[in-house]
């Protein structure tokens, strides 16, 4: 597998007219252009009707991620504000559900937004729940590099989650230029939302309705979940000139043996979203780890899928999950939830997923570069015939079903 790191992010580059990204969700999710890609040909639709493009008995996985309102903002006692992103509980390697049901006192990872304001210990917001006031106290613990480490503190006995849909706001994408409604909290969240952790949608989903399941239960079409916490990194540009030189974020997630055992059993499997697309992928080169019997397989850093003792092997899916279900068996758990750093850009080799539902993505964007590693150069044309034909952009925009070549 060609290694990727001399990659020029200057070849991930079109131009996207602000006028072009979607501000706002159309009225009905299915009703989103849906642009398909398959045998080099290109065509469209509309979300309503993909089960007429997808093959009987195939496999489509979601992420059933639900988007915290993870934005919140502070007003210090000269009156200006300070922004708080909630990033990560400092804890996440415990689970994000045991960090957002804890009460009283919690440390995550923000960003803050006009930081070197930040004079005073700490902040507070008033707040009200059931008609009784109480307070929330933001403490600067720490600085890092991306990052800082921020202590919430209340008064009541609120779980953390609960704090968060009073205090915070829906987390719109940067590039939405506008403050997030109440219309956001349904909209930017899809409709099968069930764990809670995610800082931005898997947006993918955000155009599947009931009555699209229905349609794919009717052609006999399987789908299942997994869970990949969304960080805020998936909108980080690529500043770098290569590949090579860009860090990628790592995000937590959550996949059942019994899922392991569904996509073992399942031919054509269809990732719906990026998200769902690197832990599939992810999934296989864990059990390429368990195979080689490397201590503590189950987490995966940025260039391992590159190395050259794991190319050389060649195990096929089978093997390869085979061997991660050995492991789980061996270690008697049901589930994995570790970090997956994987970096999906041309050169790589798709081992568990044929064909990608997802919306249009950002120029020079790590996103970008997985969609042109799944079709190759024709991620151009793509491009240019959604550009041409009125499709929208970005998280509230249309999408595409896209066949790897």
């Amino acid at each position: 597998m060609q290694h990727p790191s001399k990659v020029l992010i200057q070849d991930f580059n079109y131009n996207l007219p602000v006028n072009r990204i979607a501000v706002e969700p159309l009225d009905e999710r299915d009703q989103s252009k849906l642009l398909l890609y398959k045998n080099k040909k290109i065509h469209e639709d509309v979300y309503r009707n993909v089960a007429q493009h997808l093959p009987e008995n195939s496999l489509l996985i979601f992420n059933n991620t639900r988007v915290i309102y993870a934005r919140m903002h502070f007003t210090k006692s000269t009156g200006s504000t300070i922004e708080v992103f909630c990033l990560e509980p400092i804890d996440a390697v415990q689970g994000y559900d045991a960090a957002l049901s804890i009460q009283k006192k919690v440390r995550w990872n923000c960003l803050v937004g006009g930081i070197a304001k930040w004079k005073e210990p700490t902040l507070t917001q008033e707040l009200v729940f059931d008609n009784k006031p109480f307070l929330l106290n933001a403490t600067l613990i720490n600085k890092q590099h991306n990052y800082c480490e921020i202590e919430f503190a209340w008064t009541n006995e609120l779980t953390f989650s609960e704090v968060l849909q009073i205090a915070g706001k829906v987390p719109l994408p940067p590039y939405i230029k506008r403050k997030a409604g109440e219309a956001d909290k349904e909209r930017y969240q899809t409709a099968y939302a069930k764990t809670e952790g995610s800082v931005a949608a898997p947006t993918a989903g955000l155009h599947f309705t009931q009555s699209i399941f229905e349609s794919l239960k009717n052609k006999k079409i399987d789908f299942d979940f997994l869970t990949l916490h969304v960080g805020a990194g998936t909108f980080k540009p690529v500043s770098a000139p290569t590949i090579g030189e860009h860090e990628m974020h790592g995000e937590w997630f959550v996949v059942t043996k019994a899922l392991v055992n569904k996509i073992l059993a399942s031919d054509f499997i269809v990732a719906v979203g990026t998200t769902s697309l690197r832990t599939l992928e992810t999934l296989y080169w864990l059990g390429v780890k368990a195979h080689l019997k490397i201590e503590n397989p189950l987490s995966l850093s940025q260039w391992e899928v590159y190395d050259e003792k794991f190319a050389e092997i060649g195990l096929s899916k089978i093997e390869a999950l085979e061997s991660l279900l050995t492991y789980m068996e061996y270690k008697n758990i049901n589930f994995i939830y570790s970090q997956t750093h994987i970096l999906i850009a041309p050169g790589y080799t798709f081992r568990i997923a044929k064909a990608l539902i997802t919306n249009f993505h950002q120029p020079q964007s790590t996103l970008l570069l997985l969609v042109a590693a799944a079709i190759g150069e024709n991620w151009k044309r793509v491009y240019e015939y959604a550009m041409q034909n009125d499709f929208r952009f970005l998280s509230f925009g249309d999408g595409s079903l896209l066949y790897f070549d």
